[in-house]
């Protein structure tokens, strides 16, 4: 029988995502950066600081994003940890309800502000709409998380960033799928005057042939329909329940799986 591994969108085996809070004005810099490079971020940003001091305006988000994704990081930034559900509820739900209002697609992703959560705040994120949070701890490594609502990151961009970088360019084994995640704030490059990290990074990063460039909640979705996938016992056939095209690795061979169609495997 078949040998059969999951892959990215067109057999990659890698995948680059950038991850950025609070929605301040140094995202312009950056959004253009990664638009320069090919490299797809998300932007989790708080709807009821919009346009306060330097922070984007509600008129500008759906200009400034577009091609990225939009996620929640509550209404005002509380640290959730001391709140009472009852707030907290509040805090995403209207959230997700201004900022689907202006972007005009559904947000279902978060990240924690201050990176406070508790065990019970995770276990509510799902009854909101949420599929995925991202906390503010880094692993140094390069696999999938193992919660999408505990998602740490491979490193923040002031924590051996090149380095990290240069590692995972040169990951290559491909029974492995392999997830590069930075995150930070954009404001982070004017208050260190070090522009030239996420610059030299990008340059390095972006336009590689064998890395996926995807949003946060494009990676869940597509690891979610690599899962949905229904393989006969034998392994000789499988079906695609979902609407989207999986790719998956049979015995060495890349075989595109398209949305709702049954393909043989042998």
């Amino acid at each position: 029988m078949a040998a059969v591994y999951y892959c990215y969108p067109q057999g990659r085996h890698k995948a680059l995502t950038m991850s950025y809070d609070d929605g301040r004005r140094a995202d312009e810099r950056l959004v253009g950066l990664f638009n320069k490079y090919g490299i797809k971020g998300t932007f989790h940003l708080n709807s009821g600081l919009l346009g306060e001091g330097d922070r984007i305006t509600a008129e500008e988000v759906p200009v400034l994003y577009r091609g990225h994704e939009v996620s929640a990081h509550t209404r005002r930034h509380p640290t959730m940890a001391r709140c009472p559900q009852e707030y907290i509820v509040e805090e995403i739900m209207e959230d997700r309800k201004t900022l689907e209002g202006l972007i005009r697609q559904p947000v279902r992703g978060m990240s924690y502000p201050n990176g406070s959560y508790t065990r019970e705040i995770k276990s509510l994120l799902p009854h909101l709409g949420i599929e995925y949070a991202r906390t503010v701890q880094s692993t140094g490594g390069f696999g999938l998380p193992e919660d999408w609502l505990e998602w740490p990151a491979t490193c923040h961009h002031n924590r051996g960033l090149l380095e990290h970088t240069e590692n995972f360019l040169g990951l290559h084994k491909r029974q492995y799928l392999y997830l590069m995640y930075v995150w930070g704030h954009s404001y982070e490059f004017d208050n260190d005057n070090n522009w030239e990290l996420i610059e030299q990074f990008c340059e390095k990063a972006g336009g590689k042939e064998d890395i996926w460039y995807a949003t946060n909640l494009e990676l869940v979705h597509y690891m979610k329909a690599c899962r949905g996938l229904i393989f006969s016992a034998s392994r000789d056939f499988v079906f695609n329940p979902g609407a989207a095209a999986v790719w998956i690795e049979v015995d060495g061979t890349v075989v595109e799986v398209p949305g709702g169609q049954t393909v043989d495997l042998v």
